[in-house]
């Protein structure tokens, strides 16, 4: 049973997600395979770890100690990672690829760490999360970061983090609006094929409001173009300028208060990241060690 790994780590997901489903999305595996993974430790074990409820998953008394020892092997396993890598003496540039949003404003928080323990250089680059996977297809990239999956033969797709989507404006706003307040202000949109602008118009949708009532003046296909037009806006006019973007984007301007954020009342817009790879490079121990190291970041 400790020489295969995999099923504990399946089992350790299941826990931290509290879900099964949610474990198969992170796994990047079926739902099903998830169920089986854990029925064979429980047959190995000859015991039940886990009850499913309503409210999520809750550990048998021999599913809390096979969590702890779980937990120490995993700990155990991460330490010597570094070494195991060492042995492949292996000097190349380990290639990220990333959506905009992601690229810009996420993933160089963390390139110095990735560096770090695959011990190698990292590239990152930054393009639309359709040409990311056309560059993952065509073995230039090793691991991408897009903003929702495309589907394509080969690919693995693991569930990554929650991003949440806010309108930001120049203007101090109310913090939670109504309807019919997104009508008093000036717009900025992304272009109609962006993830961002679905996710949006789906959410106006839900409260009853349609895009083509609000006062567009401008429609741009880069958040950061946005983010900039906000930002230069003339104050003096009478409408607030807003647009709805990852908070990601804005968080430094929010913070420092440059830029005001508000969110649709009764109604919070997020997406999930998600970690693509090569299923041909799901066994490479530099592809392994950084989606790992990705999908131990809780929160960002």
């Amino acid at each position: 049973m400790l020489k295969d790994f995999a099923k504990l780590q399946t089992f350790l997901m299941v826990i931290k997600e509290k879900s099964f489903s949610k474990a198969s999305a992170k796994l990047g595996i079926s739902q099903p395979a998830v169920t089986q993974q854990i029925k064979f430790i429980e047959d190995y074990l000859n015991t039940k770890i886990v009850d499913r409820k309503k409210n999520g998953i809750l550990l048998t008394k021999e599913g809390e100690d096979l969590f702890r020892i779980a937990q120490r092997l995993e700990k155990t396993i991460a330490a010597s990672e570094k070494d195991l890598l060492k042995i492949i003496n292996k000097d190349f540039t380990f290639i990220m690829g990333s959506s905009f949003t992601i690229g810009n404003y996420i993933l160089p928080n963390y390139l110095g760490e990735i560096k770090k323990r695959i011990e190698n250089e990292v590239f990152m680059n930054v393009d639309w999360s359709a040409n990311i996977i056309e560059q993952l297809i065509d073995k230039k990239i090793d691991v991408a970061l897009i903003e929702s999956p495309i589907l394509e033969e080969g690919i693995i797709y693991r569930e990554w983090v929650e991003d949440e989507l806010v309108l930001i404006s120049n203007k101090p706003i109310k913090k939670n609006l109504v309807a019919d307040e997104l009508l008093e202000f000036d717009w900025i949109c992304r272009n109609e094929d962006s993830n961002t602008r679905r996710l949006t118009a789906e959410a106006f949708e839900d409260i009853g409001v349609q895009c083509n009532h609000f006062n567009v003046i401008g429609i741009l296909a880069s958040t950061t173009a946005i983010k900039e037009s906000i930002m230069r806006a003339d104050k003096a006019s009478e409408k607030p300028l807003v647009s709805i973007m990852s908070r990601h984007v804005a968080q430094t301007e929010i913070e420092n208060g440059t830029l005001f954020e508000a969110r649709l009342k009764n109604h919070k817009i997020t997406r999930k990241f998600y970690i693509a790879y090569s299923k041909d490079r799901k066994h490479d121990a530099f592809v392994d060690n950084v989606v790992n190291f990705l999908l131990s970041l809780n929160k960002i």
